[in-house]
């Protein structure tokens, strides 16, 4: 390594992130490679001398494990036990941060499990008993729509409607949470994922699980590190180190809950493979849920994560034959407007887009507030359109 750090220097290339890239490789620190460098140019050698420094034994690498990673206890232990031969706080960080990097498994132990099953089957306590809707076609909604106050709906008096698309959400997120699997949903903009996915959310056995990460445009993986700690609600208590940051988050981890991060398609490479390596991890039992529109693409960009998704999940837009039906089911409003006039919205302005769709609806029940029973026709919906799109 030496050998071609010097060569890189010679040839003007060298920098210092490929000085810190050797560092963290051999577990030590970046002025000992500058050191190194130094003595190759005097005197020649091109090998960082041999040194015996400490190393952690299998009894005291199993008492790691024991104390669930945590360094600052297992040395509290070794000081307890023998204090004359217990290496500084920073030797024991680096020389087991320097194991871990090197494949060296932690065999953290479980925390004890409560009498019962630990994890309830979300699909069998979802209850996906259905009833024909009111708005003809043989429209079905799940019997018990509960939690409703979580799922942005726009309008009030609007009701989820239980298309084949969210049930196929339903049941990709229960399936998730049951195995704590990872899922990607992903559709153009405005298409209803996050309805679909707000629904889904609320009608697990135990919503209180779930836990949501948001992250900015483009986040660094100590950026990212931050805000899944928040999500975790690990913030104050998460390590200034990397590594034992990374061990805490993979001890959270471990409780069975589901973790969703919507606008995944923001997040770069490094994130990505960041997430792929904590949910790689043999202890790892949560699920995780990465939607946002085009996500897909930003995912498959990162194959060996993309290669672990358990299900990928398209919501599409609303077709021409379905559009009538779902909105009568979703707003009375639409109950008693003609199929010509739904379908002529549909061509100008809302494209089988459910956002554009709710946002009329919103118009329309603005329109008609306070009146007695009102049909709406194309007037008004010209009238509703117009403050969408403009004059037509």
């Amino acid at each position: 390594m030496v050998r071609r750090l010097l060569e890189r220097q010679q040839a003007g290339e060298l920098a210092t992130r490929h000085v810190c890239a050797v560092a963290e490789t051999v577990g030590v620190s970046e002025r000992t490679v500058w050191r190194w460098l130094e003595q190759a140019k005097t005197t020649g050698q091109l090998e960082a001398g041999v040194r015996q420094g400490y190393a952690v034994s299998d009894e005291v690498w199993a008492l790691l494990g024991e104390v669930g990673g945590n360094v600052a206890e297992l040395r509290r232990r070794l000081a307890a036990a023998d204090g004359a031969s217990v290496p500084s706080a920073s030797t024991l960080h680096r020389v087991i941060r320097r194991d871990r990097r090197a494949g060296r498994a932690l065999m953290v132990e479980r925390e004890p499990e409560v009498a019962g099953p630990s994890r309830p089957d979300p699909l069998s306590e979802l209850g996906l008993n259905v009833v024909a809707g009111q708005g003809g076609g043989g429209q079905v909604f799940l019997r018990e729509q509960k939690h409703l106050a979580q799922v942005p709906l726009l309008v009030p008096g609007a009701q989820v409607v239980h298309t084949p698309a969210v049930r196929s959400v339903l049941r990709t997120v229960a399936h998730a949470a049951a195995v704590g699997a990872v899922v990607c949903l992903y559709g153009d903009a405005g298409q209803g994922k996050t309805v679909a996915l707000q629904y889904a959310l609320s009608q697990l056995p135990h919503p209180a699980r779930v836990r949501r990460v948001h992250v900015g445009v483009h986040p660094t993986v100590p950026e990212l590190r931050r805000v899944l700690a928040d999500a975790l609600e690990l913030g104050r208590r998460l390590p200034r180190g990397a590594g034992e940051a990374d061990l805490m988050l993979v001890n959270a981890l471990r409780q069975p809950r589901v973790l969703v991060l919507d606008e995944a398609q923001r997040l770069p490479g490094p994130a990505l493979e960041f997430l792929r390596g904590l949910w790689d991890h043999p202890d790892t039992d949560t699920a995780l849920v990465l939607a946002g529109a085009g996500s897909e693409r930003a995912l498959r960009r990162v194959p060996a994560l993309a290669s672990r998704m358990l299900t990928w999940e398209l919501v599409p837009r609303l077709g021409p034959r379905e559009v009538a039906t779902v909105m009568a089911a979703f707003h009375p409003l639409w109950e008693d407007v003609t199929a010509d006039d739904v379908a002529w919205v549909d061509e100008h302005v809302g494209h089988g887009n459910f956002r554009t769709w709710a946002k009329l609806t919103s118009h329309l029940t603005a329109e008609t507030y306070g009146r007695s029973r009102v049909v709406v026709d194309r007037r008004m919906l010209e009238r509703a359109c117009a403050r969408l799109m403009g004059p037509l």
